[in-house]
């Protein structure tokens, strides 16, 4: 199975991309298609043996629009300079149409040769011209309309375009009879509501599109924040290449004040980087020998060579884009019922323009008939509905990857608004994993040098934490040879061919090892240390006492947490003992210890059945199966290999304060989206039966134009409201 990401041209409302992801779906090689209307762009899983990417484009044209390739964020600048002088223009012409059209009924004298009662015949000439150009300026909409239409998929377009085709008709009509001599017709002339119509649905879409292009911005800024040109060192030569010729292994030079050009690892050097981009955090990151780098970073003060490993497509900042894309195209419940909504809305509202037009011309003249029908289509366009959800979605989104939270699925924003529950692995997460031997007691007739050899060597081969506690020990590193990783349990190996195996007391109970040291056990984890037995031979010789640091802001997160009313539970394979000492310090009174990877994820589920819905926090790797079991899994990364991590939220960089301000946007996502629904819901609820005319006779009625307007405000509401979401203050735990 294979997923592409396609962009795609035409889409203007919900109805649009739901009719569209609608169609994908029910082709045969199709897994799974969304339709994102704000990214303008359809993400489609398909099954290469079945399908290529050019039948898949067929679909999107099957359908009423157009595929534009592999989707890419591209400078859309000049276009929109277009789109804005087109607009500009048709807005010129719209003043002069209505100029000459509604003047003289409120007293603006006009020039007599287009006077609509002595000239009538030029006025509607002169009417009859300026409308067919607003007709082109508006064929795309009436294409699409009608393309909707035959697909059995009626959309906005469709609306507006009965509408303006149906009152454009009828002026037609009336202009052939002016010219008949019926100068009584040139009162049904309704050639200014057909351009108005079309030049604010066109204004409207210009606001709508700007404002999209500015919530996109923030991805745009990662595209392009890689320097285009960097220098290489060849046999001790530095050599000028561009991007695209580095090579993995190569090694990249960077001074203060340039960019790094590729993920890589520092090799020689030291200097302090801007990271901001892409973890929020505006101190500078030393950077040494050994530490990891990400393209974009800004060099401050000193030089450094590194060696390129992660380049292109597989770079970070592709990751994220990629990602950050990929999460913008999937759907909240929310978002699906108002889908769902939309479809039904635009068939529905049809019916009802339809008896309006036959209530109307009962009991007034065909003209009045014809306005009102034309009415009601424009009034109820659901623009406004459709932009509800995907515009709040995208600008959280923004927002959240401006601030070094990346959120892989949108349905993760509505989960985490609702959370009751907070699960946190303890070392690493809680803890920032630095951790030291505090204690150790030598039960063998072995002297310690060779127990701290043993131990080290080990322990070199391990990626666990607490590994890092026996590479400061300074002791020899022995081969050793197979090597095991012995998961939730600790590890085993052959030194000089003996078995010689590291970690808790369910280790040894596991490889059948007798241990009589409980107390010294009990004393080491009463002081807060981690248990590390070892076992050589198939005897304990050692037993180590491993300590680790609470990070600073913890507490203060666990408290924000708590305050805001949500359960907060620490897990970790450690001691129970240990694991509570560590609890007290942090103000947590549920710990689960003990527990391997497996039942850390039994767990999660076992909280699920009981209707809670648990957001789990750990390291990305360790925690797995427990990320990917709980409703929403959060990973506290380093930020250079995301797109490994099985997390739906990663946080770019190690800050749990990160968390408190997830909740925040997601709470804020949702209640923005609901008002959203309810101003796009309540607008169609008061405009369509004014529209209808069951008010008429309070003399409340509105024209197309009037129609137009109150259309475009209705979605300039929406997306004002949305855009608020971008001053959203995140809790910075001072």
């Amino acid at each position: 199975m294979k997923k592409v990401t396609l962009g795609v041209e035409g889409m203007s409302c919900a109805a649009c991309s739901g009719s569209l992801e609608k169609h994908l779906s029910g082709k045969d090689g199709i897994m799974n298609a969304s339709v994102n209307l704000v990214m303008a762009n359809a993400t489609v899983e398909y099954d290469e043996t079945k399908l290529t990417v050019k039948q898949i484009e067929g679909f999107i044209k099957e359908a009423g629009f157009k595929s534009t390739g592999l989707f890419e964020l591209k400078d859309e600048e000049k276009e929109t300079r277009s789109r804005k002088i087109r607009l500009i223009l048709f807005g010129v012409l719209t003043v002069i149409f209505l100029y000459l059209s509604m003047g003289s009924m409120i007293g603006i004298p006009t020039p007599d040769f287009v006077d609509m009662n002595t000239h009538s015949v030029v006025y509607a000439s002169v009417l009859f011209g300026l409308t067919l150009l607003f007709l082109v300026y508006g064929s795309d909409i009436f294409l699409k309309g009608f393309r909707s239409l035959f697909h059995k998929a009626p959309n906005m377009d469709t609306l507006v375009t009965l509408g303006v085709i149906s009152s454009f008709c009828y002026s037609v009509y009336s202009m052939i009879m002016v010219f008949c001599g019926r100068h009584e017709f040139v009162h049904s002339l309704y050639f200014e509501s057909c351009a108005v119509i079309v030049y604010f649905i066109k204004l409207g879409r210009f606001i709508d599109g700007a404002s999209k292009n500015r919530t996109k911005q923030a991805i745009k800024d990662l595209v392009q924040i890689t320097p285009s040109k960097a220098v290489i060192l060849e046999d001790g030569v530095e050599k000028q290449v561009t991007i695209d010729q580095i090579r993995q292994g190569d090694t990249v030079v960077c001074r203060p004040g340039e960019k790094i050009a590729v993920d890589g690892t520092v090799t020689s050097g030291s200097a302090h980087l801007d990271e901001s981009f892409i973890s929020g955090e505006s101190k500078p990151v030393s950077k040494n020998a050994g530490d990891a780098v990400i393209a974009g970073s800004i060099d401050y003060d000193g030089y450094i060579e590194y060696t390129a490993e992660r380049i292109g497509k597989d770079s970070t900042i592709s990751a994220i884009v990629r990602l950050v894309v990929e999460a913008t195209n999937t759907k909240m419940p929310i978002a699906k019922i108002a889908d769902k909504v939309s479809g039904i809305f635009v068939p529905a509202v049809m019916g009802i323009a339809v008896l309006a037009f036959v209530i109307s011309a009962i009991f007034l003249p065909i003209g009045e008939a014809v306005t009102t029908f034309v009415t009601v289509l424009v009034v109820a366009c659901p623009c406004s509905l459709g932009l509800a959800t995907p515009l709040a979605i995208v600008v959280s989104e923004g927002k959240c990857a401006q601030n070094g939270i990346l959120v892989k699925k949108s349905e993760t924003l509505e989960l985490a608004a609702s959370a009751n529950v907070i699960v946190f692995d303890k070392t690493g997460t809680l803890t920032y994993g630095k951790l030291k031997v505090a204690k150790f007691r030598n039960y063998s007739t072995l002297d310690d040098k060779t127990l701290f050899c043993y131990a080290a060597s080990l322990e070199k081969l391990s990626s666990h934490p607490i590994a890092m506690a026996f590479a400061g020990m300074g002791a020899e590193i022995k081969e050793v040879s197979d090597f095991q990783n012995l998961n939730g349990l600790g590890i085993s190996g052959k030194i000089d061919g003996i078995e010689v195996a590291m970690g808790n007391s369910a280790l040894l109970s596991s490889l059948g090892i007798q241990s009589n040291h409980d107390d010294d056990e009990a004393e080491f984890a009463g002081e807060g240390n981690s248990i590390v037995y070892l076992a050589v031979g198939g005897e304990v010789v050692g037993l180590f006492g491993v300590n680790d640091l609470v990070k600073e802001d913890a507490q203060k997160v666990v408290s924000a947490l708590t305050a805001r009313g949500i359960e907060v539970i620490m897990l970790t394979g450690d001691n129970e003992t240990t694991a509570k000492i560590i609890a007290g310090r942090l103000g947590i009174t549920n710990v689960i210890a003990g527990v391997l990877p497996e039942q850390k994820a039994d767990l999660i589920k076992k909280l699920k059945t009981q209707k809670k819905i648990v957001i789990m926090c750990g390291d990305g790797v360790n925690d797995s199966p427990a990320l990917a079991s709980a409703d929403v899994g959060i990973g506290v990364h380093n930020g250079t290999d995301i797109a490994m991590n099985s997390a739906d939220v990663i946080l770019m960089r190690d800050d749990l304060h990160k968390i408190v301000d997830l909740i925040t946007v997601s709470k804020k996502t949702i209640a923005n989206i609901k008002q959203n629904l309810f101003w796009a819901f309540f607008y169609n609820c008061l405009m369509i039966p004014i529209a209808f005319g069951a008010f008429r006779w309070a003399s409340i009625t509105i024209n197309p134009m009037i129609a137009g307007l109150a259309m475009t405000l209705s979605s300039l509401t929406v997306i004002f409201n949305a855009l608020r979401l971008k001053l959203i203050k995140f809790d910075k735990g001072e």
